[in-house]
Parts: structure tokens; C-alpha cells; sequence
């Protein structure tokens, strides 16, 4: 069944629109630790989503729940602080509407950012990787189904998916900023529980590099509004039967304020640099 997003979230958007200061130049997704990068750009207004009728609360540690509209280096910026995650129990349409939001909003460049396990063995903890390609097996059914993408659309989405534009600016930003960052192909897994070590030994010699239980999704739905979409994840950990210790979701965002320096350099340069 085909969801209406406009009239779904219709009173959403109007309350959005009367409370917004402007219509934002460059959108970015916050993942898990990663919201204190909020807190170092000149915020112009902060939306709770437990104000937005219809906005799906997050039960999720490390995701708060603020529509953030700030300003950097002269850019207006539009921050998701907070996501919503297929495994918490939600319709892919609902985790999708921050891209929709944005979408709304007349933004065309969005960053997805995310905290990933490294399934390369070459990567570290608090590596920084670029995602050059995706593995989204598991999510194009439900797109197709409940947004009503088509399968046309979703091939088209993969065109330039991720945007090369966006991902050259990132690049050219970790240059600048002295920063090492990794490139390779982000895979989706539905979750909620981490995956078993079969699984990431098949993941790797699929090539897949990262995983983690978002940003897929986000990521093709954004293309196939014609928007660029871009993803950065912050490697927390290494992946089950790589790492020898227990996999937590308390781990992942202890890691990922570990690294938050060099992640706010990356992406304030890459603000710049827009």
C-alpha cells in the first residue's frame, strides 16, 4: 500500500514551516554519538520532535530527538539530531522522514551520517570511512512497497548514489584537514541484534566494509527525490568475529565521542567547502 507522505505528515510540515527561519542550503542526519556536533555551530532555532504531530519518538539512546536549523561558515544548515531506525519497530516510511523533511524544505544536498562496525579488516576503531557504494538488499522491497517507489525508481536512485559530487567535497575536506579517511561500501542490516559472525564473513567476502542499521534506506529515498546524498561512518567498533569482545550499543557511542573532534573538523570543513 502506497503512502501519501504529503498528506501523511501534513500537519507536520505546516507547524515546521511557521517555526523554521529559513529554508536550509545543506541537511545532515546525526548519527548515534554523533549529536554534539550540534552543539558547535550558531543554532538559529531548535524544533523537539515530540512537539511535531506525528513525528515518531526515538527510543534509542544516543538519539535525542531535535530538528536543529543553525548556521556555519555562512551556510544554513538543517541537523537531525536523532533517527529513526527500521529495528525500533517503525514503517520505512516513518524512518525516512527526515530525508522527507528536508526534501520539503527545497534542501538539495544531504550528509547520512552513522556509527558502523568495521567489517575490513584493514579499518580501526575511530576511522572515519566515505561510503562509495551500498548493499541494500534488505530494504528496497519495503521502499517499493510503502513509499511506492518503483523498481525503475530504485535503479535510477543507484545512478548516483552515492552523489560523486558530494563525496568529492568530503574528500577534498579530509585533505585540507590532514584527516585519513577510509572508503568503502556501507551494508544494511535490519537489526535489532548485531550481526553473527557468519553473517559479517559473508558481508566481507561480498566486499562489504561497514554495517550498520540505517543511512540505506535514508540514502536511496534521497536520491530518488533528486537530492545528493552522501554518508559518512564513524567505525566503533570492529564487527562480530573480528572483535573479540562483546558487541554494545554503549560501546558504539563511547567510541564515536572518542573520534568527535576529528569528526566535526571533517564535516565543518566540508560546510566550507559547499
Amino acid at each position: 500500500m502506497k503512502i501519501d507522505l504529503s498528506f501523511k505528515y501534513k500537519d507536520l510540515l505546516e507547524h515546521i514551516n511557521k517555526e523554521k527561519p529559513f529554508n536550509p542550503e545543506f541537511t545532515i542526519i546525526l548519527g548515534s554519538g554523533l549529536g554534539d556536533f550540534a552543539s558547535t555551530v550558531d543554532v538559529k532555532k531548535s524544533i523537539s520532535t515530540e512537539d511535531l504531530p506525528g513525528y515518531p519518538p526515538s527510543t534509542v539512546s544516543g538519539h535525542s530527538g531535535k530538528i536543529i536549523f543553525a548556521e556555519a561558515d555562512s551556510k544554513k544548515l538543517l541537523l537531525f539530531k536523532g533517527r529513526i531506525h527500521f529495528y525500533e519497530g517503525y514503517k520505512i516510511y516513518e524512518c525516512v522522514l527526515p530525508v522527507f523533511i528536508a526534501h520539503k524544505l527545497g534542501c538539495s544536498k544531504i550528509l547520512l551520517t552513522n556509527a558502523a562496525g568495521g567489517i575490513n579488516r584493514n579499518y580501526s576503531p575511530g576511522d572515519l570511512m566515505l561510503a562509495y557504494s551500498f548493499n541494500g538488499i534488505d530494504i528496497k522491497k519495503e521502499l517499493t512497497q510503502l513509499i511506492g517507489l518503483t523498481a525503475n525508481d530504485v535503479k535510477s536512485a543507484f545512478v548516483n548514489l552515492p552523489s560523486s559530487q558530494l563525496n568529492s567535497v568530503i574528500k577534498k575536506a579530509s585533505i585540507k584537514e590532514n584527516i585519513l579517511l577510509q572508503e568503502g561500501t556501507y551494508w544494511f542490516s535490519k537489526g535489532p541484534s548485531y550481526e553473527t559472525p557468519a553473517e559479517i564473513n559473508m558481508m566481507y567476502k561480498f566486499n562489504g566494509d561497514a554495517v550498520g542499521m540505517s543511512t540505506v534506506h535514508e540514502a536511496i529515498f534521497a536520491a530518488s527525490l533528486k537530492m545528493e546524498a552522501s554518508s559518512v561512518s564513524c567505525i566503533t567498533n570492529l564487527a562480530a568475529g573480528i572483535s573479540n569482545t562483546k558487541l554494545s550499543h554503549a560501546e558504539v557511542t563511547e567510541s564515536a565521542k572518542m573520534v568527535k573532534s576529528k569528526f566535526e573538523r571533517l564535516i565543518k570543513r566540508t560546510i566550507s567547502f559547499i
